[in-house]
């Protein structure tokens, strides 16, 4: 018997994934992580992407392309990945550490057909905090209010991500 005309289609969006493991980044040399597993459990931390002494320019994108590969393999299928959204950096080496990563994000995402989604600062820090213009300390704050210890803004902002992607739906609701 052919059941796929008894198979509603899933529109593959970031928010049709909810329910599965999902993984919300802030993408900096020391990158804010935090994973929802489809049980719903939700682990956060950072991963340093800082290049060694002797280690050539595209270093970095490697490790973190096989910190990708790892998280996926570990916990995942990874269903659907949120990304903070910058759209203004604070010197010309931030702007392109953020551009490499984002591309390399982006590639291992569309080889995998894993939808991904950036997300501007301001939505995530106005979820997390009530203000758009939030610092650092304030979403440290807000991540514990919520009964997580970040271990620094950074991770702060992965949970802010995370919690924004789960509690709104991916921005739909």
């Amino acid at each position: 018997m052919d059941r796929s005309q008894h198979i509603a289609a899933v529109p593959v969006t970031a928010a049709a994934h909810l329910n599965r493991c999902i993984l919300a980044l802030d993408l900096r040399t020391s990158t804010g992580w935090a994973l929802r597993a489809p049980d719903g459990l939700i682990t956060s931390g950072t991963a340093s992407f800082r290049p060694g002494r002797y280690d050539g320019g595209g270093m970095r994108y490697l490790r973190f392309t096989n910190w990708l590969t790892e998280i996926d393999r570990l916990s995942g299928p990874i269903a659907a990945i949120w990304f903070e959204e910058v759209r203004r950096h604070t010197g010309t080496d931030a702007a392109h550490v953020y551009g490499g990563l984002m591309a390399t994000l982006s590639a291992w995402a569309e080889l995998r057909g894993v939808p991904y989604e950036g997300v501007p600062v301001g939505t995530i820090k106005r979820h997390a905090t009530g203000k758009g213009n939030a610092q650092k300390e304030a979403m440290i704050a807000a991540a514990r209010a919520r009964g997580f210890s970040p271990a620094d803004d950074n991770e702060a902002d992965a949970i802010a991500l995370l919690l924004w992607a789960i509690e709104t739906n991916g921005g739909v609701a």
